[in-house]
């Protein structure tokens, strides 16, 4: 590390400073060295404090512009599903592409005076900045009335640990509504919103859609920007639409993609023109007849994608029956095997850990090109107090002892290893969608589970085992980032209670910047057939 300057620092930092810090990374030093890093580190310190306040730079909205009103916790919320309520609408929309639809931000994301959980108690975070996908559905004429509620820390698949309360599914009281989008799940299935936003690390917009009958699209890795919203791993993070029809989750995607010039996900180049449009497209597809909808286009079934251990027989006769009617919209359904589907999810696992516990729990993005969260930064040290580490979910609380295991036992080099070893999976996607212009599965392995009882402490391990193998046909594609949509196909009973019938999807998966390919396949169904009746 070069030195740009030594000075003269008002307060020099001691010998006396230093030791301490040493001790604890294992170093002793002489006295020399000792003098001569005092004057370095000195230096450094003085540097810092001389740095202008970064508040001043950021994307602050403009209140009369984009005023909101009516701020309160909702005494009724929902079945769990609001976190906060508020109104909130743009003066002068630029665009009416969603004028008048009412939408529910998930609680992880930047709201300029509106209190942020991320689904815990972890930290009380009021952000001063409106995430870039908030000021744009607000610029394309959207009416914002809430924060939905979110899986504790955005680690859960299963919707009963968050903050606010268990979010209950909208087709059966006691059951998941799925994670950690949870709130926004049920609110577009009940219709309290036309449109809600999830983000999604793991399956976290895919998992609650799937649970409640509702669209849900992870979109390509960086098409829309994560610009002021909490990160779990910048390299699996995706924001993404959860609507009630196919066509709504087009116009909001269109609302909301490409660049913003913060988020270093997003490709520098190349995003712009008709590769943001989603709608015309669609609208040009659903003109035709049914039959030729899907004439030329070419499905993979993914063998393993219903070899996942625990699946539930009900939810295969499902999605095949969904994938067979493919036909007769002219579409040609074959079968593909990727074997290396099956190892994705151990490896998404034993990447997380490191980096999602800097990230996402300790606020530490280091690395990236990005708007940095600084004030919620500083209300997290470089480990968690007990208070923190208690007020975590059984998702987060593992992530944060897996953390703590890889950092102190193998370092930097297993999620190196697996990182390198995802590269290989997602050559094998890339390969496949040569052939095939879309890859289909279930969603999720088996239909929503029962909610444990509200306030039982049952501890971490029987909380996780609940929902073992969920997120297997959903993460290997956020380490890949290729576009995933989730789109309900009927109805299968519940694993704990026959009588009891809860939503099922299937997941269509495209290329890289072919999302628009994974909407038309799925209007295309859902334009043929009514997935309630099936």
């Amino acid at each position: 590390m070069s030195v740009v300057q030594l000075g003269a620092p008002d307060k020099r930092v001691t010998e006396d400073d230093l030791r301490p810090i040493l001790s604890n990374a294992g170093l002793e030093l002489s006295e020399p060295l000792l003098e001569n890093y005092s004057t370095l580190i000195s230096a450094l310190d003085a540097g810092i404090a001389s740095l202008q306040d970064d508040r001043d730079i950021l994307p602050r909205p403009d209140l009369t512009k984009y005023p909101r009103t009516d701020i309160h916790i909702p005494e009724d919320n929902e079945f769990g599903a609001w976190a906060t309520k508020v109104t909130a609408k743009c003066t002068s929309p630029t665009s009416d592409l969603l004028k008048g639809r009412t939408i529910a931000l998930k609680d992880n994301m930047a709201f300029a005076g509106v209190r942020c959980t991320n689904g815990t108690s972890m930290v009380d975070w009021t952000p001063e900045i409106d995430a870039t996908v908030v000021t744009r559905v607000l610029d394309a004429g959207a009416i914002i009335v809430g924060k939905a509620a979110c899986e504790n820390s955005c680690l859960e698949g299963m919707s009963g640990t968050a903050v606010t309360g268990q979010v209950h599914n909208p087709y059966a009281k006691g059951y998941s509504a799925g994670g950690s989008s949870s709130g926004s799940g049920r609110l577009v299935a009940t219709g309290s919103v036309d449109l809600a936003f999830g983000c999604d690390q793991g399956g976290s917009i895919r998992i609650p859609a799937s649970s409640c009958g509702v669209v849900g699209l992870k979109p390509t890795w960086g098409l829309v920007p994560y610009t002021g919203i909490l990160s779990l791993d910048a390299t699996i993070d995706h924001a993404g639409p959860m609507t009630k029809n196919v066509r709504d989750c087009a116009l909001f995607l269109e609302a909301i993609a490409g660049p913003d010039g913060w988020d270093d996900r997003q490709p520098p180049f190349g995003l712009e023109g008709d590769k943001l449009k989603f709608v015309a497209p669609l609208d040009a597809l659903l003109a035709k007849d049914s039959s030729e909808m899907l004439k030329g286009l070419k499905i993979g079934v993914l063998s393993e994608g219903f070899e996942v251990p625990g699946q539930d027989p009900n939810v295969v006769s499902s999605v095949m029956s969904a994938i067979e009617r493919f036909k007769s919209l002219g579409a040609e359904v074959g079968t593909i095997s990727i074997p290396s589907h099956k190892e994705a999810p151990l490896l998404w696992t034993c990447a997380l850990p490191l980096s999602g516990g800097r990230q996402s729990l300790l606020g530490d993005m280091d690395g990236r090109k990005q708007l940095y969260l600084t004030d919620r930064a500083e209300l997290v040290g470089p480990k968690l107090t007990q208070s923190q580490f208690d007020a975590l979910g059984p998702g987060a609380s593992n992530m944060y002892m897996g953390y703590l295991w890889i950092q102190e036992k193998y370092g930097a080099k297993i999620q190196g290893k697996a990182m390198n070893l995802l590269k290989q999976v997602n050559d094998n996607y890339d390969k496949a969608l040569k052939g095939f212009d879309v890859l289909v599965m279930p969603t999720l392995p088996y239909p929503p589970p029962r909610l444990p009882e509200p306030d039982s402490d049952e501890g971490p391990l029987n909380f996780l085992t609940r929902t073992i193998g969920l997120i297997a046909n959903t993460c290997p594609f956020n380490n890949s980032g290729h576009p995933a949509l989730s789109l309900p196909v009927g109805f299968v009973p519940a694993r704990e209670d026959p009588s009891v019938k809860l939503p099922t999807a299937v997941q269509i998966v495209g290329r890289k910047y072919g999302d628009a390919t994974c909407l038309k396949v799925a209007a295309a169904w859902e334009k043929a057939f009514d997935w309630k009746s099936l």
